[in-house]
């Protein structure tokens, strides 16, 4: 019965190991043999050693993008989070319509990245609708795309849009899970609303919040579609991304090797920011 139930579970496992080794396995090791060879899509990788992660050090634009990561994380991570907790706030409040509402959102996350990055770069270029609008009312132009120090906002609010509701929902679930009572004995000691989200109701949905932000820090290191169809990396460099990088030297460049070197940092800092972020912010929170 034993042997009967082992070939049994392997049986049953063996579709996901299979998809694991043919999706996951094989890939990481093809990048690691790609990042110490060279290779140009044709014929065998030539072994190279530390050629290719010397290239990608050395290479000034790689470097930009990285640092673009960082400007776009300081704008993206308070924008989405306030977001994200108003819209569970806001979703809470709400009686009737709360499911509509919540979908309605979510669509967001789930529409195509090139059908709405190109809606947004239309409706926010120089003479689009949104700057016609802030033309005739308050006689003001925004260039939302053209400037460098507007250009990663303006990235960020759209990556905003996509992931509010998505977040929200996680965070609106937090929320649910905490007890009544506890406001409830806190509205006995007197505590006003605003100190009973401090100090009651974040410190107990640090699980989704944690949750959320890793979340985001991952989207941050892996953006690639808006960046690219909306500003081409531009201006001056300023909204490149990693991704955009990699994407130019693997199939422009015709050097996969590096890209595959880059992914590999790229990968090691988006492991090492989480890993910091659940080190300071992650807590153990048992609601009984």
């Amino acid at each position: 019965m034993a042997g009967y139930d082992s070939r049994t579970g392997g049986l049953l496992a063996s579709t996901w190991i299979g998809y694991s080794l043919l999706f996951w396995f094989y890939p990481l090791a093809w990048l690691i043999v790609l990042s110490v060879t060279q290779w140009q899509f044709i014929g065998m990788p030539r072994f190279s050693g530390l050629q290719n992660l010397l290239g990608v050090v050395n290479d000034a634009l790689f470097w930009t993008s990285m640092w673009n990561i960082c400007r776009f994380l300081m704008w993206y991570i308070p924008i989405v989070f306030i977001a994200s907790l108003l819209f569970a706030a806001g979703l809470r409040k709400i009686k009737y319509g709360k499911s509509f509402i919540a979908l309605s959102f979510l669509l967001a996350n789930i529409s195509s990245g090139v059908a709405y990055s190109i809606v947004f770069s239309k409706l926010f270029s120089e003479y689009g609708p949104m700057n016609e609008f802030l033309r005739e009312h308050l006689g003001v132009s925004v260039p939302w795309f053209t400037n460098p120090d507007c250009a990663m906002l303006s990235i960020a609010l759209i990556v905003t849009w996509k992931f509010v509701g998505y977040y929200g929902l996680i965070l609106y679930s937090g929320m649910q899970a905490i007890p009544n009572d506890i406001y409830s004995a806190a509205l006995l000691d007197k505590t006003g609303r605003f100190k009973q989200g401090w100090a009651i109701t974040l410190p107990m949905m640090n699980p989704q919040i944690v949750m959320v932000m890793v979340l985001a820090i991952t989207v941050a290191f892996s953006i690639f579609t808006e960046p690219y169809l909306i500003t081409g990396g531009g201006p001056l460099n300023s909204t490149t991304s990693p991704m955009v990088v990699m994407y130019e030297a693997a199939f422009q460049n015709m050097k996969p090797t590096w890209a595959a070197t880059m992914s590999i940092i790229v990968a090691g800092c988006s492991f090492l920011a989480i890993w910091v972020f659940r080190k300071l912010f992650e807590k153990n929170i048992a609601i009984v």
